[in-house]
């Protein structure tokens, strides 16, 4: 490749190296392949010169200046009233992106410790228990205190709420749609320093706290631009003589209660969707991210959303979460969080007090033991970055991590050697560092309760990798077992950390079955090159969002929606079209249009 280059170099004196593969015939066709359609892509450097495509000037420019001076991403632009573009991630490529998110942390870091009290109907009550919330990677540094909420709190919130609801059920959607918009706005004005607070309180890496910023930002926008949708009756059938529409009508008030794993984005979904839909909602963030929450909360209030419609309330679940999903009026739970909970949560809901007006509505997500299958013929060039990232990105702990690999036999050895060669890629360590792949896990039981599960692991399999964790905070390396069988407890008990069963299939019946042999049923993925492969994918793996030639993490809002079933869910999907009907109430409306006059309004 390249002969003119070689003998231009050499004509001026310059020493040249060539170089070639050296093994097996088949790896190294393929690296031939790559490397010819590297050079021949519409973006490689030989081409565009030999085609002509460019000067002299740009072909030895800075591409640095090349980068800089590219057209700006889409969803940053103004766009047509009424439609929906997904938030632009951060590009950290770029050193002025890396730069801003440095300076950012260091303010942020520089401003750690103050108080964030409760607030119930618009008034900040501060004269409660403090809870210091902590760093992850490093324990020792405070993020900030917040305050305990009592029951008594949680009586006053439900009050609140409840006053609030019927001026704000009749407060124009426009006007509510409009609020979430201000905060979406807000937030994508203060993203570095919110991907900061990310950073250093729910210890994510730099690219996934921004990505909970911009998803935070879609359910924002998105839910605003449906709601519009929603505002307008729908005609149910056209018949002569009347009309008969479809409308709908908030349930009333509502608890979110969200996990930490998310603890921007999930909470903000939670939560902005039944209050677009006209509802009033009491927030409660985890117990481990509260001061995100308290963020969220001042962020929401600065975006006009009134006193007593969102109530700020920081707790511990078993106490003032318990007695709201109980409280008779309280009329719809938002739940995304663990199985033991969520399913207690149901229950709970579904016994009717004295006094309720409504049964209560429970959206619930939780968990899995989410699977990526490996085919005979799969890419391994793309399905191992693939299930890498799924398994070990923000240390496994996302509710649709990697957890089972399932490899077919012809592949599996093959497969395996690659596969752990390629962990000790993944860098650990403190994620305020732009490189860091694997942080910490969120706290101390968190990580007691993963190593315990490691230790069971080396009981019932053979551990095949494990990654070195730095000494202070709370980490997990990254862990890898093979020879592992259905019926041992990392094959079925959801580990929310960087742990990885391998199991091997002898066929795709096989596989398949093995993937639906949990009791969750949240993501999954294949890797094949078989088109009926593939086909039966989406006809025999029952999970909620199902990957194809793809990792298994990162659901966009509105392109993916996302939720599962069994016991991963109620089937609902975050960032769906159909999301926020499970906050209202359907309504039939039918007028006969076949009157003889109409009666005229009474004077003033």
């Amino acid at each position: 490749m390249a002969d003119e280059l070689k003998l231009s170099l050499l004509q001026m004196g310059h020493r040249v190296r060539e170089y070639c593969p050296v093994g097996e015939l088949l790896p190294g066709m393929a690296y031939l392949v790559r490397r010819l359609l590297e050079n021949t892509s519409n973006e490689g450097f030989l081409r565009i010169k030999n085609m002509g495509e460019a000067t002299k000037d740009q072909l030895l420019g800075n591409p640095v200046h090349a980068i800089a001076a590219a057209p700006e991403p889409l969803a940053r632009k103004p766009h047509p009233a009424g439609t929906f573009l997904n938030a632009a991630n951060t590009d950290y490529a770029q050193a002025a992106n890396r730069d801003k998110q440095r300076a950012a942390l260091a303010a942020c870091a520089a401003k750690l410790g103050q108080k964030w009290p409760l607030i119930i109907n618009g008034k900040k009550i501060a004269d409660r228990e403090y809870v210091a919330s902590v760093n992850p990677a490093q324990p020792s540094q405070i993020i900030g205190h917040w305050a305990r909420a009592t029951i008594g709190d949680a009586e006053a919130a439900v009050a609140a709420a409840s006053a609030a609801f019927p001026k704000w059920r009749a407060t124009p959607v426009e006007d509510r749609a409009k609020m979430l918009e201000r905060a979406a706005d807000l937030m994508e004005s203060r993203r570095m320093a919110l991907n900061s607070l990310l950073i250093l309180e729910a210890g994510k890496p730099w690219l996934e706290a921004d990505g909970d910023v911009s998803e935070a930002i879609d359910f924002c926008r998105f839910y605003a631009v449906e709601m519009r949708k929603l505002a307008k009756p729908v005609v149910t059938q056209a018949v002569p003589g009347e009309r008969c529409v479809q409308a709908w009508t908030p349930r009333g008030v509502g608890v979110a209660i969200a996990p930490w794993n998310f603890p921007l984005a999930i909470l903000a979904g939670l939560v902005v969707a039944p209050l677009v839909a006209g509802n009033c909602v009491i927030m409660k963030p985890a117990e481990q991210t509260s001061v995100i929450g308290a963020v969220l909360m001042d962020i929401l209030t600065e975006a006009g959303i009134p006193a007593g419609v969102l109530n700020f309330l920081p707790g511990y679940g078993e106490d003032i979460g318990a007695h709201l999903v109980g409280h008779k009026q309280v009329d719809f739970i938002a739940f995304t969080g663990s199985r033991a909970v969520g399913t207690k949560i149901w229950e709970t809901a579904g016994r009717t007090q004295p006094g309720q007006a409504n049964l209560k509505k429970v959206v619930c997500e939780m968990g899995g033991k989410n699977a990526l299958v490996i085919d005979n013929d799969a890419d391994l060039d793309e399905a191992i970055p693939a299930a890498l990232y799924s398994a070990f990105g923000f240390s496994g702990q996302k509710c649709s991590a990697l957890s089972r690999l399932i490899v077919l036999d012809e592949v599996y050895d093959h497969f395996i050697e690659r596969f752990i060669a390629a962990c000790s890629s993944f860098p650990i360590g403190d994620p305020a560092l732009p490189g860091t792949i694997v942080g910490p896990v969120i706290d101390a039981d968190a990580q007691k309760k993963i190593l315990s599960i490691i230790a069971q692991g080396k009981q019932e399999a053979k551990l095949a990798y494990q990654g070195q964790a730095p000494a202070e905070g709370w980490f997990v390396p990254p862990t890898v077992f093979v020879n592992v069988k259905p019926e041992h407890a990392i094959a079925r008990e959801e580990i929310f950390g960087p742990v990885v069963a391998i199991l091997r299939a002898k066929n795709l019946d096989e596989a398949f079955a093995l993937v639906n042999g949990t009791d969750y049923a949240l993501t999954g993925g294949l890797f094949s090159r078989s088109p009926k492969a593939l086909e039966r994918a989406q006809a025999e793996m029952f999970v909620g969002n199902l990957y194809l030639n793809r990792g298994i993490t990162g659901a966009i809002v509105e392109r993916h929606p996302f939720g599962g079933f069994k016991m991963s869910g109620g089937g609902t999907k975050a960032g769906g079209k159909e999301y926020l009907q499970n906050f209202l109430f359907p309504r039939a409306v039918v007028e006969n249009v076949m009157r003889r006059g109409f009666t005229p309004p009474e004077e003033a």
